[in-house]
């Protein structure tokens, strides 16, 4: 239900205090609601955006493309409010409003930075590519094995009951491989490879002697229908939203459970300002919030706070608060708000013709893609950098839209269109960050946003490791498609700047010292342990694999154990 707000007399009376607050509706904060109000902890969800909800506002989502108004492309308007989306591959029609007003909230960069934002209810999780990759003890250990910044608190075994939790009810489809580096999860049955990325596949895994392996992607998408929801119907257009339920969403999958409970009440336009910290109980209080429509100023209180802003924002939370006893914020004792931040290596990689398929076919749009599993600087293999990558990509055969440049009128040309073209396959890279202390986020004192509010200034470039390993991922890309006898590749390499990958973490990572990181094993605020971080900011490395699995398996942990301690009066 969304929050009840009355007036009287002119002034706002609302109902202000709940067993717990989770700020922010997307990925990790759906799962906080989910999991606070099923353990039945009365629960209000801050979303600073729009209430946006499933089905109802899903408005392109049943148009054919020539319904759109410009067809798929965006206006020059549309490109001014939005110019840091504009930049890549997410400015196209059917979404363009999904993704934030830059100019009503802007951000400095010090070094380019490209933050890829929405703000409204379910955040990224209506928008993300679905991806669902656990992590190993390879990831989990790294930092310890390499020296390298701090060691994570878990460990897989720790996580491992997690992610079977969040898997069964998410719904992620994928293969088992016994692949030590990729541990195999809960899978509904995997979606098929096609013809040519079946014997892509065996051909480098032959060539390789077993050491490669090109499998199905695993992602959260139905495969099966599960209680509530049905089967993708492979139609391919996931970030329009689903009207099937079809893949993994806040609105498709966590909100209508925490609604379900009769605990989760919802406020949307509602920016929280700051966590109400008490100095002599060391604990918060609750929130303040902004109203994003009336400009008014609300507190809300409870006994936890979930902060699931989303990495960055997270932290500006964080940053905001409790600034009369730690001048940068409550968790900034550390010295380690802010720092750190990390993303996955982008644009990059290979790609391709196939011959010998010309007879060869494929059903429907099979919104997941093959991915090849990292093997870089594992087992026996050594490299001049430390981390690795794997790929994700996919074969396909070329449409009637592609570019026949010998025919380009008449009946020849209207008969070439009506058959498929060559078969091509190409893979993408995504690699490994290492965290870096340097890297960083700072309040920018001399810009404010619509709200008056201060704006985050961006300090983050990729480095020496870094650049190696993009050379690496190229080498790698273009040698395994030579080995499998794909013909006239080419390979691409169009640079990185930190948040293109959209999957940016750290600046409030987890520790095992009070001293080195923000939060505790249990994502706990060392500072305030009733105030827990669970989305990308508690990430202490960046591994290669999509991260918000992860994000799912920390916040359904952490939520899990705040309520235990509640219980226990711990907390």
């Amino acid at each position: 239900m969304l929050a009840d707000s009355i007036n009287i007399n002119g002034k706002a009376k609302i109902n202000n205090t709940y067993d717990a607050i989770v700020i922010g509706s997307g990925i990790s904060g759906g799962w906080a609601a989910k999991e606070l109000t099923g353990r039945g902890l009365k629960t209000i969800m801050l979303e600073r955006g729009r209430n946006f909800e499933h089905l109802k506002d899903y408005k392109s989502a049943a148009k054919d493309p020539w319904e759109f108004d410009h067809r798929g492309n965006v206006t020059q308007e549309q490109r001014q409010v939005r110019p840091v989306i504009s930049r890549g591959w997410g400015a196209v029609e059917p979404i363009m409003d999904y993704w934030v007003n830059e100019q009503d909230a802007p951000y400095t960069e010090i070094k380019p930075f490209n933050w890829w934002r929405s703000y409204q209810m379910g955040g990224r999780s209506i928008l993300w590519g679905r991806q669902s990759y656990r992590w190993s003890d390879f990831d989990f250990e790294a930092n310890a094995k390499d020296g390298w910044a701090i060691d994570w608190p878990i460990r897989y075994k720790d996580l491992a009951p997690w992610y079977d939790h969040v898997e069964k009810f998410a719904g992620v489809n994928g293969s088992k491989e016994g692949l030590p580096q990729l541990p195999d999860g809960h899978f509904l049955k995997p979606m098929d490879l096609n013809i040519v990325e079946k014997d892509v596949a065996e051909r480098l895994k032959k060539h390789y002697k077993n050491t490669r392996h090109m499998i199905i992607g695993r992602s959260a998408n139905l495969t099966e229908a599960i209680p509530d929801r049905n089967a993708c119907h492979f139609r391919n257009r996931c970030w329009e939203g689903c009207p099937f339920g079809g893949y993994f969403s806040t609105q498709s999958s966590t909100l209508p459970a925490a609604v379900a409970t009769g605990n989760l009440t919802v406020r949307p336009f509602s920016i929280v300002t700051k966590i109400i910290y008490d100095k002599n109980t060391q604990k918060a209080t609750g929130v303040e919030i902004l109203d994003a429509e009336t400009h008014q100023t609300y507190e809300y209180h409870a006994k936890i706070v979930f902060v699931n802003a989303s990495a960055l924002n997270s932290a500006w939370v964080l940053m905001n608060s409790a600034t009369d006893i730690w001048p940068g914020g409550l968790g900034s004792s550390s010295g380690e708000l802010g720092h750190n931040i990390m993303d996955h290596h982008y644009n990059l990689g290979a790609s391709g013709t196939v011959e010998g398929y010309e007879d060869k076919y494929y059903f429907g749009r099979r919104p997941n893609g093959i991915y090849v599993v990292r093997f870089a600087n594992l087992f026996d293999d050594k490299r001049d950098y430390l981390r690795g990558f794997g790929y994700q990509g996919a074969a396909s055969r070329e449409g009637w839209s592609r570019n026949v440049a010998e025919l380009n009128v008449g009946a020849a040309f209207k008969d070439a269109i009506t058959e498929p073209g060559q078969w091509t396959i190409g893979i993408g890279g995504f690699g490994e960050l290492l965290p870096y202390h340097e890297n960083k986020i700072t309040l920018d004192p001399n810009r404010k946003d619509k709200w008056g509010l201060p704006v985050l200034a961006m300090d983050a470039e990729i480095k020496d490791n870094e650049k190696k390993m993009r050379v690496d991922i190229v080498k790698e890309a273009r040698e395994m498609l030579e080995n499998a006898g794909v013909k006239n590749i080419t390979s691409w390499d169009r640079g990185h700047n930190v948040g293109d990958g959209i999957h940016e973490m750290g600046t409030a990572r987890m520790g095992r010292d009070p001293k080195t990181s923000v939060l505790n094993g249990n994502n706990q605020v060392w500072d305030a342990k009733n105030v827990f971080v669970t989305d990308g900011a508690a990430m202490v490395s960046s591994a290669c694999q999509n991260p918000s699995l992860t994000y799912m398996a920390l916040t359904a942990r952490a939520a899990n154990f705040a309520a235990d301690e509640l219980k226990k009066g711990n907390i």
